[in-house]
């Protein structure tokens, strides 16, 4: 019990750190707009291109891509229908709240949990795949389409693929199907920054939590619900009864596949909202509640299928 929880006391004393520095205002009112710009531009391309590149070929493209696939691919449906058509949400908070409902922390908890769970840290990187090369990309050309106001695809096309989380990305499959080892002077800088990148994102997101309130009155507490609920509840449930029915895997890789869906949202969402200044609050405490509520959520899946 103690090991599973190893992940998540990292992920919480990053944050609280976080947390304080905000109250006491040790790096000022621009803390959080200079952390969130500096993660995104500079330390998770770095990171995204360290992990992929290590990542083991016949690993990444698993049965569990597929699986993983369905299962997002069906929660951000039922978000997205909700939010759009229910709700009146505009495009960006539709996409934010989606993304919040089916976008798993695959990395800096997935990979632990992993490790705890199932015994090894590979079983994440089918998820870190599909969400950085397919789901990423259009991500990215959607909010640069409605927040810059561009239409034509040409230059969002540019722009999605200048991206420097989809860069780093790429570079990363590309070097990992190749087969090619990175020499110590090329892997070690990038991995030192690389490093830096998850206590940077932890701790700009506990500072955005000082002075707010979680499930406050911002106008967005059902989206947050929903999106919390799809993610710790549907997302895992579709997960089982794909990987159990529809492609009938093994009893260990349901299991892993479950756990991976149950797994919270990724912070990253919140990183992309506070990039593009859009549905802030969706993404900040969606991250807070999933990330509490999948602890029981966890256990009990494992307790039941392993």
């Amino acid at each position: 019990m103690l090991e599973t929880l190893t992940g998540f006391a990292v992920v919480g004393v990053a944050i609280l750190v976080g947390f304080v520095l905000g109250r006491i205002d040790l790096l000022g009112a621009d803390a959080r707009t200079v952390l969130s710009r500096l993660t995104f531009f500079v330390l998770s391309p770095f990171l995204l291109f360290v992990v992929l590149s290590q990542a083991d070929v016949h690993t990444l493209f698993s049965a569990l891509l597929p699986v993983s696939a369905v299962a997002a691919l069906v929660v951000f449906a039922v978000y997205a229908v909700v939010a759009r058509f229910v709700w009146r949400r505009d495009v960006a908070e539709t996409l934010v709240g989606a993304l919040a409902a089916g976008q798993v922390n695959s990395n800096n908890i997935g990979i632990p949990l992993s490790l705890y769970l199932l015994g090894s840290a590979a079983y994440p990187a089918p998820v870190i795949l599909l969400q950085l090369l397919v789901f990423t990309p259009i991500t990215m050309a959607i909010f640069e389409a409605v927040t810059t106001g561009q239409r034509r695809p040409f230059p969002i096309l540019r722009r999605t693929l200048t991206n420097p989380i989809v860069v780093g990305s790429v570079l990363g499959v590309a070097v990992s199907l190749s087969g090619w080892k990175l020499p110590p002077i090329l892997l070690d800088p990038a991995q030192l920054i690389a490093n830096a990148c998850v206590p940077i994102l932890l701790i700009s997101y506990g500072i955005s939590l000082y002075g707010q309130r979680v499930l406050g009155p911002s106008g967005r507490r059902r989206d947050i619900v929903l999106a919390s609920a799809l993610k710790l509840v549907v997302m895992p449930f579709i997960a089982w009864a794909v990987a159990r029915f529809l492609f009938q895997l093994p009893a260990h890789d349901v299991l892993i596949v479950t756990v991976l869906a149950a797994l919270p949202t990724a912070q990253n969402v919140f990183n992309y909202a506070q990039r593009f200044d859009v549905g802030e609050t969706i993404a900040r405490d969606t991250v807070f509640v999933t990330t509490l509520g999948c602890v029981p959520i966890l256990l009990g899946i494992t307790f039941l299928l392993a």
